[in-house]
């Protein structure tokens, strides 16, 4: 079903993408923006993952260089029925993580150092629970796509800011309005807010569940999630919008327009899910 969704996804995204490029460019942008998309698509099927890891500084890391972290992945992963993932450590001091890859094959769990400096090792391995259940559940590449193209449908509706008031004078051009690049502006941001929320939100629920089996206490995660928000309200991270969705929290403060982007169900149900597992009512 995922992996339906990923080619709908990269569909749905590539025509917007193509919209953008011509209310910005006319036929020209049209045209130009296809041929950008089709790169696009087959650069987001194939290398999102590390795209978005490239994107956060995110350093692979050995056995040798971060032995504690790699046994604990390895030992969930095992657990887990899972081939082992890479693992990346994020310079960044705000707590957080998320996961990537095309498949269970070719994944990666990342880390930021904040989320290691506040963690117990046992809530760390609910949250790496978390991040393989995801993996297990095959979320990742359409989580990633996502990330990718939505950003660049971003930055492209920023780009018309600039560029929107040119039109193209060619006859049969359908030049492009400096309104048109405007509307493009917030309604790209908007569409991709729209569909990182359809294959999110429920999809945290079911990785918060197979992290809570994963690591054998949904208390361990409840934990980890109570002190990660209060965590990311005190050191909140410079995430791209688009790929907040990724992370296991929220990654920046709710307010102004960053509200319009959350993508996670509130912290409070999803420690109450995971009490109620605990407790044997789930």
């Amino acid at each position: 079903m995922n992996q339906l969704k990923t080619v709908m996804l990269l569909a749905v995204l590539g025509a917007l993408f193509i919209v953008i490029g011509g209310a910005i460019g006319g036929k020209n942008g049209a045209l130009i923006a296809l041929v950008i998309a089709v790169v696009m698509n087959f650069a987001s099927y194939w290398f999102s993952d590390k795209i978005v890891l490239k994107m956060y500084g995110a350093q692979p890391v050995t056995e040798q260089e971060a032995p504690d972290l790699y046994h604990l992945v390895r030992q969930l992963t095992m657990k887990a029925g899972l081939p082992m993932p890479q693992v990346y450590i994020i310079p960044d001091p705000s707590p957080n993580a998320f996961a990537t890859g095309r498949n269970p094959e070719h994944a990666a769990v990342a880390v930021t150092e904040g989320i290691l400096q506040l963690l117990s090792w046992e809530e760390l391995a609910g949250v790496i629970g978390h991040e393989l259940g995801h993996v297990k559940n095959r979320d990742i590449l359409i989580q990633s796509v996502a990330a990718t193209i939505g950003a660049a449908i971003t930055y492209l509706a920023h780009f018309g800011m600039f560029f929107g008031g040119r039109s193209d004078d060619e006859e049969g051009g359908g030049g492009g309005s400096f309104i048109g690049a405007i509307l493009m502006m917030i309604l790209a941001p908007l569409a991709a807010m729209v569909i990182q929320m359809a294959i999110s939100r429920s999809r945290e629920y079911l990785a918060d569940e197979s992290g809570a089996e994963i690591s054998g206490h949904p208390l361990w995660l409840a934990g980890a999630l109570n002190k990660l928000a209060h965590g990311v309200e005190r050191v909140p991270m410079e995430a791209d919008q688009a790929t907040a969705h990724m992370f296991i929290v929220q990654p920046f403060l709710g307010g102004g327009l960053s509200r319009l982007f959350s993508t996670h169900p509130p912290i409070e149900e999803r420690i109450e899910r995971l009490q109620e597992m605990a407790q044997g009512r789930r």
